[in-house]
């Protein structure tokens, strides 16, 4: 079925060409989005195999330009010139914007980024939406209490069901990693007392979902965390498993027949296969590891995805009904407008929703 899109002025563009149209938000201009954007768009290959529209301001990106052009070689970096840039309106808050530093001016403006970016996404302009890095500083010192972008998304897009899945390909086997997060931004003290069986099943139904249909695994074999050391121990150290979390994945392994269901795995243990797919052979060790791994709290994920691909692993939202990638790295408001910022990540965004979008389609 022939597809169609809207244009920045609002007329039809007939889809003679088929490469996903994506919206790429600028995140907080203060930070490194700008820079990972210019570079990631000067790679060809990331560019002729979608087409990009960059959603921010043309000021603040020439701007950047313009400052990284004084070490950087042209090549280097992508001419906001040559770029489709949707241009948000911020003049009136861009002079007190400053390279380096969040406030409530860039947390302004980058959320009202992501807003533009989110409504032309449901209005059908877009197919997805990578998102550059934003301060939830910034934006609660402008007014906006959100724990992130993710949760944001899921307001505006009306969902209930959501979760924060990180991927990451390895470059010395090409192994994919895939952990979902069944907590999220929230203190430890509070995961114990968030954690469900209710809240388990519906992340796992996301996580099945999503290998399933953006990932094209029929039957994916997963991997669940333990919560406690050695995953409780029988009691001993702790009860989460004894008491809940062992019975609801029996029930799940009853219940789910099309998958593989493992756990609950200790989780200084649960991480060694995936590191052996990672940085091993991929014949000897890929096939060991899982399709998908669901951690049950923030560091519990994150600092295993971080170690072994924190330069290339991607956020991506699933439970949406459009696809949302983002590089799995912050504003690093330290090293913003030095030019030394690394693009990997932001050009295995732009990938990884090009190949989500296609799936998809």
């Amino acid at each position: 079925m022939e597809k169609s899109f809207f244009t920045e002025s609002g007329s039809i563009l007939r889809n003679d060409d088929l490469r996903p149209c994506l919206a790429v938000t600028l995140g907080d201009p203060a930070g490194i989005g700008p820079e990972v954007i210019l570079k990631a768009l000067a790679d060809r290959t990331v560019t002729e195999s979608c087409r990009v529209t960059v959603v921010g301001s043309r000021s603040l990106l020439q701007k950047t330009y313009s400052q990284l052009r004084q070490f950087l070689p042209a090549e280097s970096l992508a001419d906001p010139d040559s770029l489709s840039i949707l241009d948000v309106d911020v003049e009136c808050v861009e002079d007190k914007i400053t390279v380096g530093f969040a406030n409530a001016a860039s947390g302004a403006v980058s959320f009202a980024f992501l807003e533009t970016a989110i409504d032309k996404t449901l209005a059908n302009q877009f197919q997805g939406i990578v998102t550059g890095p934003i301060a939830k500083s910034a934006w609660q010192a402008a007014g906006h209490d959100y724990p992130g972008q993710t949760e944001l998304l899921a307001q505006r897009a009306g969902v209930g069901r959501f979760g924060m899945l990180f991927v990451a390909r390895s470059p010395h086997t090409g192994w994919t990693l895939r952990t979902l997060l069944a907590t999220t931004h929230i203190p430890l003290c509070q995961v114990s007392e968030l954690l469900t069986p209710e809240l388990m099943s519906w992340k796992l139904d996301l996580l099945v979902e999503c290998l399933q249909e953006d990932f094209g695994i029929a039957q994916p074999r997963i991997a669940v965390a333990g919560l406690n050391p050695h995953s409780g121990e029988q009691g001993k150290l702790g009860i989460e498993e004894k008491y809940w979390l062992n019975p609801w994945l029996e029930w799940e392994r009853k219940r789910r027949s099309d998958i593989v269901l493992d756990g609950p795995i200790p989780p200084d243990t649960m991480w060694v296969k995936p590191g052996q797919a990672w940085f091993g052979n991929q014949n000897s060790t890929s096939f060991s590891a899982h399709d998908g791994y669901l951690a049950l709290y923030h560091d519990q994920g994150l600092i295993p995805v971080k170690l072994m691909a924190f330069d290339r692993a991607i956020n991506t939202t699933i439970g949406l009904p459009f696809v949302r990638t983002s590089p799995d790295h912050g504003t690093a408001f330290d090293i913003a407008g030095k030019g030394i910022a690394n693009p990997t990540s932001m050009k295995a965004a732009l990938q990884l929703a090009v190949e989500l979008v296609k799936q998809r389609n």
